[in-house]
Formats: C-alpha cells, structure tokens, sequence
C-alpha cells in the first residue's frame, strides 16, 4: 500500500534469542554474528540502499534494539549508501525496530483489521510470504465439495491494474473490519451497477452471504467478470475470511489475552499457567472450538512477552513442566502434525 512496503525476500530475518546460543545483552558488531545471519545483514543493507536510491533519500539512522544497532551501523558505513547521501535531495529519519522486541504484538489479538484477519487465515499463495490464495470456484459453475479441487487457478489480494481493488484493499488495512466490510460492499454494487446487473441493495449489517449473492451476479456474464476480476478476487477473500473458522476463534482468542492480561495483574505466573492446563487436549479430546498445539504456543508465546521478566522459583518450575507435559502428549498425539510442529520436532 502507499504507507507500506514488505521485503518478503527477508521473511526469515529474526535476532538471535539471547541465552540460545545467540549474543547476551553485551554489544556484538557484524562479526559476532553467526555467518548465515550476517549474509542476510548484508542483503538487507543492499536492499534499502536500493530502495532509498529509488526514493532519492538522504537518511538519519535511528535503532532500537541490538541487531537493528548493527544493521543502522553497516548501512551508514557501507560505501555506495556514503556516495547516494552526498547527492541525495530528500530527507528522511529511519527508525530500525528488532522484531523480538514486539513478539506480543505479533501473536496478538487485538486489531479489528480486515487485512489482518485474511492474510492469517486464507492459506499462503504458493511461493509468496505476503499474499494469499483466494478460492475462485463461486465464479464459475463448476460446482465440487473437493477442498483439494485445483482445476481453478487462485486468486490473489494484489490487483496492481484494478483501481477499485486497490482502493478496496486500502480500506481493508486501513478501517475497522465493519467499516471495510462495507466498503466491500459498495464497491460490488457499484460494480454490478456499471454492469447494469440485476442488484437488490440493501441497508444495515453485512453478511458473507449477501456479498456472495451479489457475486453471483457476475458469474454468468465474461465481460462483467473480466472488467471487476481484481475487485471480486478481494470480496471472495472477504467472504472466505469471515467465514472461516479461525475467524471466530479470533474473538475467543482476544477474549482470552484480556484474561491473561487482567490475572497477571493480580496472580503470579504459575497461577496463570494452571488456568492454562486444563485447556491443552489432545486430538481426540478437542472439538473445533477447543485450542490446538499450535494455538497454545502463540498464547505461551504472548504470555511470556507480556510478563516480561520472571522470578524462577519451585512453584513455576513445577507449573511449567506439567505445561510442557501436557503439549508433548498432545504434540504426539496429532495424526497429522502441522509443518510447524513437523519442524518443532
């Protein structure tokens, strides 16, 4: 978007944990971090010089954490960023941020973002870190209860030639989730309008279902299909997205964290990793509202972010074994273990 700009290319990119092998608090330059780590430095320098060129930037570096310290450092010193500084006309100020120093806010809950919602939970375009695969089969007849039905190519949420998609999709990272689904809304019956298809508008909330009855009116007609491809890709992902099951986990989820937040306030850690317990079920044990492994390493995850520093004691080293027993089993138990837990393992 105009506010934007992911590097996928450095997805994998993370500060070393302090404690599991990677540098303590002490300060470490570019040379006391592990070779493959100091490689992807490297490229990241490359990557923003390039991209402050394209920009004709002239920049003051700013960091806030100690791999962020090391890459603001090679990039004021690295030689072709020295040269594009001298000649460069516009001023910027650049902050670097580790991404370990905001871990709670990436596992959690909180944003009523539409493009959030759909970027976790519609399934990776192959190949592609920030773009999902949409399922196209409400546009076409062809009517299959196959989930692994792959005669249909994917849609996708980036519509660089569609400026009604692309203003959709600003409104999805930019409102709240009731406000875009609207906006989704007006801009299909816009669309249907141009079209001069047969569209009953209609007042108050929005439903998947209404959105996926005015898609309907498209299907039969290749020109009007053609026209508003890029915006109907967008509505398909809206409606796949509120209808999938994780999106109703997400309230559960949220509803949890404030929990979470509200007992640390009054309890210790162990007391918080006992409620935790009872909730770990193994595959057989669960029904599609109860957590999965996964779900329970996002919330120990934000637990521990949030906590911050704990006092060790006998009490915690007891309540986080049996917490670690009761994940194993579980862990063991999946049938089918995730990628993730394939490669936790």
């Amino acid at each position: 978007s105009a506010e934007l700009c992911l590097l996928p290319a450095l997805a994998t990119l993370l500060p070393p944990l302090p404690g599991l092998g990677g540098p303590g608090s002490a300060e470490v330059g570019l040379g006391g971090l592990p070779a493959e780590l100091r490689t992807a430095v490297r490229a990241l320098v490359g990557d923003l010089d390039a991209l402050f060129s394209a920009l004709g930037l002239r920049e003051e570096n700013f960091a806030v954490g100690a791999l962020s310290r090391i890459v603001a450092a090679e990039l004021a010193g690295y030689a072709p960023a020295r040269n594009r500084r001298r000649t460069a006309t516009n001023k910027a100020s650049v902050v670097f941020v580790d991404r370990t120093l905001d871990l709670a806010g990436a596992v959690g809950h909180h944003g009523d973002n539409l493009a959030e919602k759909i970027l976790s939970v519609l399934p990776k375009l192959p190949g592609h870190k920030t773009d999902v695969m949409v399922n196209m089969l409400e546009l076409t007849a062809l009517q299959t209860t196959d989930e692994t039905c792959s005669i249909i190519a994917p849609g996708c949420l980036a519509q660089p030639n569609d400026p009604a998609a692309k203003a959709l999709w600003e409104s999805f990272m930019n409102l709240k989730q009731k406000e875009a689904v609207m906006e989704a809304r007006r801009h299909l019956v816009e669309a249907a309008s141009r079209e001069n298809l047969p569209i009953k508008m209609s007042m108050g909330r929005v439903t998947p279902e209404q959105l996926s009855s005015y898609i309907k009116l498209f299907r039969n007609n290749l020109k009007a299909l053609e026209n508003h491809c890029g915006l109907l890709q967008l509505v398909l992902a809206t409606v796949q997205t509120l209808k999938h099951p994780q999106t109703s986990k997400w309230d559960n989820f949220l509803a949890f964290e404030r929990l979470l937040l509200q007992t640390i306030g009054e309890s210790e850690m162990p007391s918080v990793l006992n409620q935790l317990l009872p909730m770990i079920k193994s595959y057989n044990e669960r029904t599609k509202d109860d957590y999965t492994c996964e779900d329970f390493l996002v919330l120990l995850v934000y637990i521990y972010s949030v906590v911050g520093e704990i006092e060790s004691g006998k009490e915690l080293g007891a309540a986080e074994e049996e917490v670690k027993k009761a994940l194993v089993k579980a862990i063991c138990d999946e049938p089918e273990p995730s990628p993730l837990l394939q490669k936790i393992t």
